[in-house]
C-alpha cells in the first residue's frame, strides 16, 4: 500500500521546508531568559497563568479512537482526504483555518492570501501525517463529530476533528503548535472551546508559528511582503462568534420561536405554526425592489429554501444605521436577528420588517470588540474522552 506522496515537488516547497529548518513556523522561541550580554541565563519558570492555560489545554483528551480510515492525500493544514465508508471523501477541519498554500495564481489580498507560511503549513502537514499517523502500512485517522452526527459544509466536504492514531486531537494541535488561529467565525468549538483558547493563548505566548514576528518575511530584501490580516480577522471572527453565542443562548430561553435561518426546516415548521418569531441569519445578498423596499436574503444551504427579510420602503430611513449595504463584506458584522411573522412569498420563506426595533445586529460591531482573542474558563474541566470513541453509524446507503 502506497503512502500519499509527501515529498517536495517545486522550489516552492523547497523553500518552505527551509522556513521550517529557520525556525519560523510552529518551533516554540528559546525558552531561556538571557542576560545583558545575550548570554543563556537561569531558565524561567512559567508563570501562573501559562500553566492554567496549559492545564485547559491538556484537558482535552479524545482517546485512542476505536475506528479508523485510510488517509489518502494531505491537501493542507487543513483539509485531508480519506477512505469513508467506500467512497474518497475530503475533510474540512473544524476550529481551524490554516493559511494558503502558494498556486500559480499567487493571490495577494484579502482575508486569505497565499503566504509562504501557508506553503510551510502545508509541507510541514505531510510530513506530520507521514510520521505520525502511520498504521502498519497505511495512514490512518479518527474522526470526531460533534453531535455525532455528521454534517457537510456548502463543498460537500465532512466537518470533523481528526484524531491521530495516539489519541491527540490534530485540530487543536494546529492551533498549540500555531499552524493555524482558533477559527471562530461560524462559533466557538462546541466541542473544546476552552482548549482551543487556552492553545492559542500559549502558542501567541511562545511566539509559535504564525505568532512569530518573522513569518512570512520575503526572501528577498525589499520584496513587498505578504501576510494573512490577523489584527482585522480576529476581531471579525470574535464579533461573529459573540453573535452566534448569542443565538445559542436566545435559542436555549426559547426554543420554540428562537430559529436560525439556515434551518429550512424550523422555518417551514414556524411558518406552519403562523406565531411570531425571531430569526438569527447571516447577509447573503442585498436586492432593491420596483416598488421602492429592500429585500435582504440570509444565507442558507439549500438556497431555494432561503428566508428573504422584507424591508418596506417606509421602514428604510429608520434603518439606515444598519448600513445593511455593507453587511455583505468581509470584517463587518455579518449576522442579524429579525423578529416577525413567516410567511411563503412567491420566492420562498419571507418576513416584513414592520418597525425599525425588529432588525437589528445580532452581535457587537467589529469595532466594540476589545479582547479579539477568546478566552477559556477560569478553572480547567476534567479531562475528557479517555475511553476510545465510538464507531460512527453509517450514512443512509452507505
Amino acid at each position: 500500500m502506497k503512502h500519499p506522496r509527501l515529498a517536495p515537488q517545486s522550489p516552492l516547497l523547497a523553500l518552505s521546508l527551509a522556513l521550517v529548518s529557520l525556525g519560523l513556523t510552529g518551533l516554540a522561541p528559546q525558552q531561556e531568559a538571557t542576560n545583558a550580554s545575550g548570554a543563556a541565563a537561569v531558565a524561567v519558570e512559567p508563570a501562573a497563568e501559562t500553566v492554567r492555560w496549559q492545564a485547559i489545554a491538556d484537558a482535552w483528551q479524545p482517546g485512542v479512537p476505536a475506528e479508523t480510515f485510510r488517509v489518502t492525500d494531505v491537501i493542507d493544514g487543513d483539509t485531508i482526504r480519506i477512505d469513508y465508508r467506500g467512497k474518497s471523501e475530503s475533510l474540512r477541519l473544524l476550529s481551524v483555518d490554516a493559511e494558503e498554500k502558494l498556486s500559480p495564481r499567487a493571490r495577494t489580498d484579502g482575508s486569505k492570501p497565499e503566504t509562504l507560511f501557508g506553503e510551510a503549513t502545508r509541507v510541514w502537514a505531510r510530513g506530520f501525517f507521514a510520521e505520525h499517523a502511520k498504521v502498519g502500512d497505511e495512514l490512518r485517522v479518527g474522526l470526531i463529530f460533534p453531535g455525532k452526527s455528521e454534517s457537510r459544509d456548502v463543498y460537500g466536504r465532512l466537518l470533523c476533528h481528526v484524531v491521530l492514531p495516539d489519541g491527540r486531537d490534530f485540530n487543536l494541535l494546529l492551533v498549540r503548535e500555531g499552524w493555524s488561529p482558533y477559527f471562530t467565525k461560524y462559533g466557538y468549538s462546541s466541542l473544546c472551546h476552552d482548549a482551543f483558547a487556552a492553545a492559542q493563548l500559549l502558542a501567541r505566548s511562545e511566539q509559535r508559528g504564525m505568532w512569530n514576528p518573522k513569518v512570512n518575511e520575503p526572501e528577498k530584501v525589499g520584496a513587498p511582503k505578504v501576510a494573512r490580516p490577523y489584527d482585522r480577522l480576529l476581531p471579525w471572527w470574535e464579533a461573529s462568534a459573540q453573535a452566534l453565542a448569542n443565538y445559542e443562548a436566545r435559542r436555549k430561553e426559547s426554543p420554540d420561536t428562537v430559529l436560525f435561518a439556515e434551518s429550512a426546516d424550523e422555518l417551514a415548521a414556524a411558518l406552519a405554526r403562523g406565531k411570531p418569531v425571531e430569526v438569527f441569519g447571516s447577509v447573503f445578498r442585498l436586492f432593491e425592489e420596483s416598488d421602492g423596499s429592500q429585500t435582504v436574503l440570509l444565507r442558507s444551504p439549500e438556497p431555494e429554501r432561503a428566508l428573504r427579510l422584507v424591508i418596506p420602503r417606509a421602514q428604510r430611513a429608520a434603518l439606515a444605521g444598519l448600513a445593511l449595504e455593507t453587511r455583505t463584506e468581509e470584517f463587518v458584522q455579518n449576522h442579524l436577528v429579525a423578529r416577525g411573522t413567516l410567511t411563503q412569498g412567491p420566492r420562498g420563506f419571507e418576513m416584513r420588517i414592520e418597525s425599525a426595533d425588529r432588525l437589528a445586529p445580532a452581535g457587537p460591531e467589529v469595532d466594540e470588540i476589545e479582547q479579539p482573542l477568546p478566552q477559556p474558563a477560569e478553572q480547567p474541566e476534567p479531562a475528557k474522552g479517555s475511553a476510545p470513541l465510538p464507531r460512527e453509524p453509517a450514512p443512509a446507503g452507505a
